[in-house]
């Protein structure tokens, strides 16, 4: 067998350059954070950080002037400790509008939230430490979330957006001839996400040697580094056999041979080609929501909390480490099936 790349080997690769990249910009007491961090988070998150700070030291270099004369790769540790409650309130009034570079930035609740829980983790690390003895960031209260709805297709959407797959009958001429050599696998892609469920990174991670045809399981590997097994059911066994078989006629590219789902220049698909394809069919069927791959991921989940009620078993199959994360995107389903509840008891017949 030919040596084929990791898929995820090869992103925790990636994400390592990146990262050191984005640190050479940061003061170099930055690095020691990350270091600390390194075996509790994934190389995404430490990236995520990294942008974060980024946008932080950024604002003291222009707003501070305690740091207005330094570059930010020469800032002390002991900086930290000159920055103040007040400080970190205007930062977060900075995130609302901001420009870099000439483009312009903004910042809602969610964003404000994330960059101050960012801010907060590394503040932690040094005074858990005891590098500093004051942590600012933690006297700043995070910003209250209000509960996004849950975008999902309706069965009738689903049924539709997979005949759309098909068919390709609303497709643009363009679109037509090369939905004609990629429909297989488009069906095989988008039927396993929504039967599934798994993760937009988890399906193009996939190798061939990951489906397990007798148990109808795949191997995949799941946020955070670890492997876990999903089941999937006969529609996406039977859209998988038929890709496998169309796929036999293709030679991939040196280095992507086990590489399940192959974009048509014989390499594995990238996140964002499935992204797209998601998009393309996704508008020939609703014009009100904004379908992504996530969003087939929560009309999976949706589904299956229809059918069991298990909040539990959703976690797991999601592969949501806390099941508050489940039970919080699931909440307003829960109240809908407390409500069916009260209307279901009789309490005198009519």
């Amino acid at each position: 067998m030919k040596n084929s790349k990791n898929y995820h080997d090869e992103i925790n690769k990636n994400n390592v350059i990146r990262l050191r990249e984005l640190t050479e910009q940061l003061p170099p007491f930055c690095r020691q954070f990350f270091r600390g961090i390194e075996q509790i988070t994934s190389s995404r998150t430490r990236i995520a950080y990294a942008y974060d700070l980024g946008i932080f030291f950024d604002f003291l270099k222009e707003n501070n002037p305690v740091c207005a004369k330094t570059q930010v790769t020469e800032l002390p540790l002991s900086i930290l400790e000159q920055i103040s409650r007040e400080d970190i309130l205007e930062y977060l009034e900075y995130l609302s509008l901001y420009q870099k570079d000439g483009v312009e930035y903004t910042n809602d609740e969610r964003g404000k939230h994330r960059k101050l829980a960012s801010l907060r983790t590394f503040y932690n690390y040094f005074f858990q430490n005891e590098l500093i003895t004051s942590n600012p960031a933690v006297l700043v209260p995070l910003p209250k979330l209000h509960e996004k709805e849950i975008v999902r297709l309706d069965p009738n959407e689903v049924a539709l957006l997979l005949d759309q797959v098909e068919e390709g009958t609303k497709l643009s001429k363009n679109q037509q001839r090369f939905h004609d050599k990629t429909k297989v696998r488009d069906l095989a892609l988008l039927t396993l996400l929504l039967g599934t469920g798994i993760r937009v990174s988890e399906c193009v991670g996939l190798d061939l040697n990951d489906v397990d045809f007798d148990n109808l399981a795949i191997r995949i590997r799941r946020k955070g580094g670890y492997e876990d097994t999903v089941y999937f059911g006969e529609e996406v066994e039977e859209a998988l056999l038929q890709y496998l078989e169309w796929r036999k006629h293709v030679v991939p590219n040196e280095g992507h041979e086990e590489a399940f789902f192959l974009s048509l220049q014989n390499r594995r698909m990238a996140v964002r080609s499935v992204e797209n394809l998601v998009k393309k069919y996704a508008s020939l069927v609703t014009s009100t929501k904004k379908i992504t791959p996530h969003k087939l991921r929560s009309t999976y989940g949706t589904t299956l909390y229809q059918e069991t009620g298990d909040i539990y078993l959703v976690a797991d199959v999601l592969g949501h480490k806390d099941v508050n994360t489940t039970r919080k995107h699931y909440a307003a389903m829960k109240d809908e099936n407390k409500r069916k509840a009260a209307k279901s008891v009789k309490l005198r017949e009519p």
